[in-house]
């Protein structure tokens, strides 16, 4: 079995950014990836302003007294005049600094009479005033190509006065579920059938990474009908996700699908969660889509259906993921929080990197286990847990690989070695959900 660092290793070194790009209102760009640098075309702050409500001097006139008559009132967003020789200036936070003046007093520290003002404290240069580029020089790269746009990173871009930013295009997914006892809430239950949380899990994860995703929906346990909804999903899309039928039984037809339409790299990944995941890719042929209808009959919620995040803008650079002849897929394991876990370990940083992403690692704490976990396993765990009031971690006590209530209780993941029994009190390295759910 494959170490999950190989595993993730080759699924990233296959990855590569896809191309096309589009520009978009700044205001529009959230979670998006750049795919051209950020350079500021000027200094922020553009000026020296002050960074407090209180009074504008010249140091050099308080050596002859405090008392200072005020000779203007600046405002933030007004222009001043140069600063009268003798004379304070009434500033107010973020306002321009007059020229001449070489320091702020703020208004706590002096004491107004009428049209003067007694300065209480003796400021040193520069007090109280944001030199101009003290936060940005001009020309500087603020957001390197390949930043994923957080609202703050909006916010700066904007601070410079960027109206328009230049993104690659959304990852365009198609994602599928197979198995025949997988039924849709609202649909009666049959006796043996389960409800499909997984399409309800891997969608919104998708679309969480800002992935444009083409639902597929329920596919048949056949392997007709496998092929032919991987032959048309491959047509149109980066990445085929599929979840359920990658390990080797007599119903599991993804697999044999898979390296019937492209290739397969099948895995058996040291880790528990999650053991099955298949990596390779399918063809991109002239006859994709044929007998999709017809090989798909039988199968509930298989028509095509496209998520809210796949409301594109149209434009030619939105278009289909240009002339490769393969598609990328995916294959997880259908056990909800195996699924789930796969995802989040080796799914995410693919679609990112495929995004354009290069920072694709969560970062992770360590944490004190306020637990013991006496048996070791062979494998590498991902033990759910979450942070208690006292900054330790609490172990939910059911880890099984179908218990997903254990997904919401919990605020992350104990990256834990093979063969390795955790002892109450030690250190352990936690991947917070915040880390791998954005």
């Amino acid at each position: 079995m494959l170490a999950t660092a190989d595993a993730l290793a080759i699924l990233l070194d296959a990855a590569r950014p896809i191309d096309g790009t589009q520009s978009l209102p700044t205001l529009d760009a959230l979670n998006r990836v750049l795919a051209a640098d950020v350079a500021s075309p000027l200094d922020v702050p553009p000026m020296n302003t002050s960074a407090m409500d209180g009074y504008a001097v010249r140091i050099a006139d308080l050596a002859h007294g405090s008392r200072l008559p005020v000779s203007q009132r600046i405002p933030a967003g007004h222009a001043p005049t140069p600063l009268a020789s003798g004379s304070a200036a009434r500033i107010f936070t973020g306002a321009t600094v007059p020229p001449g003046a070489d320091a702020v007093v703020m208004q706590e520290q002096t004491e107004a009479a009428g049209d003067d003002v007694t300065i209480v404290h003796r400021p040193q240069a520069g007090e109280w005033i944001t030199a101009q580029g003290a936060d940005i020089r001009a020309g500087s790269v603020i957001l390197p190509a390949g930043t994923r746009l957080t609202p703050q990173a909006l916010g700066l871009a904007a601070s410079v006065g960027c109206a328009q930013l230049e993104v690659r295009r959304r990852v365009k997914v198609a994602v599928f579920f197979t198995g025949d006892e997988l039924t849709m809430p609202g649909e009666p239950l049959k006796p043996g059938a389960i409800y499909n949380s997984n399409r309800f899990t891997l969608r919104g994860l998708l679309e969480n990474l800002g992935c444009e995703v083409t639902d597929y929906g329920i596919v048949a346990d056949r392997l007709d009908a496998t092929r032919a909804t991987l032959r048309e999903a491959a047509r149109e899309h980066d990445l085929i996700l599929t979840c359920g039928g990658v390990s080797v039984g007599e119903e599991d037809h993804v697999k044999p699908a898979v390296e019937a339409e492209g290739r397969l790299s099948m895995w058996q990944i040291a880790m528990k969660p999650g053991k099955p995941l298949a990596f390779g890719a399918v063809r991109r042929g002239v006859g994709a889509g044929v007998g999709v209808d017809q090989a798909t009959a039988s199968a509930s919620s298989a028509a095509p259906m496209a998520s809210a995040s796949s409301t594109a803008s149209g434009s030619a650079s939105e278009s289909a993921p240009g002339t490769a002849a393969e598609t990328f897929f995916i294959g997880l394991p259908g056990n909800p929080v195996s699924s789930f876990v796969t995802f989040l370990l080796f799914v995410r940083p693919f679609v990112l990197r495929l995004a354009g992403v290069q920072a694709v690692a969560p970062r992770a704490l360590s944490l004190r286990a306020d637990f013991a976990q006496g048996k070791a396993d062979r494998r590498n765990e991902f033990l759910r847990a979450r942070v208690n009031v006292a900054g330790g971690l609490d172990l939910f006590a059911n880890q099984s690989s179908a218990v997903l209530t254990s997904t919401v209780w919990g605020d992350g993941l104990i990256d834990n070695p093979p063969n390795h029994a955790i002892s109450a009190g030690e250190t352990v390295r936690f991947i917070p959900f915040s880390e791998l759910l954005n």
